[in-house]
């Protein structure tokens, strides 16, 4: 028995089929493309929470925030996402007239499941890391209170930093604002974890 050779799809034709379909969503990458299932009602209640925190704080600025369905394609590793958010300060650079793939992101947020956070952290976040835009990339959990502000520094090198009380805040500093972990997690109901 032989392996059957895996079928290739550019970016273009994965891109245009996305736009035609109204059925679902899927995610490129190098040819091949993966299904996208639907998110919970405390994912969604997150994505909410900081989208709404965010188009507060930058009301009245050059800066913009757009929850799940603005794609994201990075040239550099054929590839193609739908982030659970992405803002940006500045002029947007878009593919096309379409204008749903941002190609300059300053900020990605994420929010963690246990089916998707490993490659979140892994596979996901090396390829958010070839967008030379990109400043920050949040992981937030909707487990329990925790969320993982990565920042790019001067040197290209990234940082970790790690927030998990509902006093605490993250300094957002590509977009000048700050997330009040309360306001992320309002009306989020976390499961209890004995330590």
């Amino acid at each position: 028995m032989y392996p059957q050779p895996k079928p290739f799809l550019s970016l273009e034709d994965w891109l245009e089929g996305e736009r035609a379909d109204l059925e679902g969503r899927s995610e490129y990458l190098d040819g091949e493309v993966f299904a996208m299932t639907g998110a919970s009602m405390k994912h969604n209640a997150i994505v909410m929470n900081i989208g709404s925190e965010l188009r507060t704080q930058l009301k009245g600025r050059p800066c913009q925030v757009y929850a799940n369905d603005m794609k994201v394609i990075i040239r550099s590793a054929n590839a193609g996402k739908y982030p659970d958010l992405i803002a940006y300060c500045g002029e947007p650079e878009l593919l096309d007239d379409r204008q749903d793939v941002l190609l300059n992101p300053s900020l990605i947020v994420e929010v963690l499941s246990d089916s998707t956070a490993a490659y979140d952290r892994g596979d996901k976040f090396a390829l958010y890391r070839r967008i030379p835009s990109l400043r920050e990339y949040l992981l937030v959990s909707q487990a329990r209170v925790r969320v993982e502000r990565y920042r790019r520094g001067a040197d290209d090198h990234w940082t970790l930093t790690d927030y998990a009380g509902l006093e605490d805040q993250v300094p957002l500093e590509s977009l000048d604002c700050v997330l009040a972990l309360a306001e992320i997690y309002d009306k989020v109901e976390l499961a209890t974890v004995a330590l």
